[in-house]
């Protein structure tokens, strides 16, 4: 009599569904982040000053002052205008501005295309330059290149934008006169802009994908690429890159959101007409609708930013695919 061995039954496991998981902490996290930005511009622009001062002449009476202030609503406590704000923001209502006297939502929506051209031009700037800089020096790991390299990342991320953007002035609108020194609306006046705001994202770029691939190189299944005889350009491109891409990826949408809040500096210096700018003379003319609504809208790029790098994490990698 022949003994079977009993199989142990097979199960099937169902497909986790960590990456919806994933996504709805993702967006509750969010959620806090923007209600934590909101509660903190609130609360920010009212330590900095009366904004009636501002907006009457310095010989108003104080009849014309407490009028005004009741008109926009600063005469009630403070816990009653954070009731109005959070109310107003659930209705997506972030009031009117009390310089331009419209809707701020409107005010934020006229300056959003400059803002987002200026960063999307640094952004593809910082690329172009940033990953052959970043690929060159790792290749080249101890040799005069990686020198040269890492030197230039440290002055770029030693320097300060807006000294960065004075010295451009100076040399292509002063003396060379070649790029206009400020404005909007050309090729031209977009250069020396996105060439400022670059320079940091740049560096830190290329010094972080120099890292990765670094140790992407010294691997063991590139040792096994190299010994199948393929060139090193596919090996690196192909095998290498790919694999270093994720730190690469991450700090390149990090850095993307700072190119929006980084715009503020180089918006001044270069006049241009964007939400950075804006945020500079709305702080200026106490303006509390206008600056809750440019920090929540720098908190909301941020916020955008970083969910859709997390998410582009399952296609780049195979293996955060498996596991969600």
């Amino acid at each position: 009599m022949t003994a079977t061995s009993v199989q142990p039954p097979v199960t099937v496991r169902k497909p986790k569904s960590g990456l919806l998981r994933h996504v709805l902490v993702r967006l509750a996290t969010a959620v806090g982040v923007l209600f934590a930005a909101a509660t903190l511009a609130f609360l920010l622009v009212r330590l900095s000053g009366d904004p009636v001062k501002q907006l009457l002449p310095p010989d108003a009476t104080a009849a014309q002052e407490a009028t005004l202030r009741s008109q926009l609503g600063l005469d009630q406590p403070l816990i009653a205008q954070y009731g109005d704000f959070l109310w107003g923001l659930l209705r997506f209502d972030l009031g009117d501005s009390l310089v331009y006297h419209e809707p701020v939502s409107q005010v934020i929506a006229d300056r959003v295309p400059a803002t987002l051209e200026l960063a999307a031009g640094a952004l593809v700037l910082s690329l172009v330059i940033a990953i052959p800089a970043g690929i060159y020096a790792a290749t080249r790991r101890g040799r005069a290149g990686d020198t040269g390299v890492m030197t230039a990342v440290l002055l770029g991320q030693s320097t300060p934008p807006f000294w960065v953007g004075i010295l451009l002035v100076l040399l292509f609108s002063v003396r060379l006169k070649v790029l206009p020194a400020s404005g909007y609306g050309t090729f031209a006046h977009l250069v020396l802009p996105a060439v400022t705001l670059s320079v940091y994202s740049i560096a830190v770029i290329a010094r972080l994908l120099r890292s990765s691939l670094i140790d992407v190189l010294g691997s063991d299944h590139i040792r096994t690429a190299k010994a199948k005889g393929l060139g090193p350009a596919k090996v690196v491109l192909a095998h290498g890159l790919r694999n270093a891409s994720l730190p690469t990826v991450t700090v390149i949408g990090l850095e993307f959101g700072g190119l929006l809040g980084g715009a503020i500096l180089t918006e001044q210096v270069f006049s241009w007409p964007g939400i950075g700018r804006l945020t500079v003379e709305a702080i200026s003319h106490r303006d509390f609708p206008l600056v809750q609504a440019a920090v929540l809208f720098f908190a909301a790029a941020f916020v955008i930013v970083n969910l859709l790098v997390d998410l582009s994490y399952s296609l780049l990698d195979p293996r955060v695919r498996a596991q969600s």
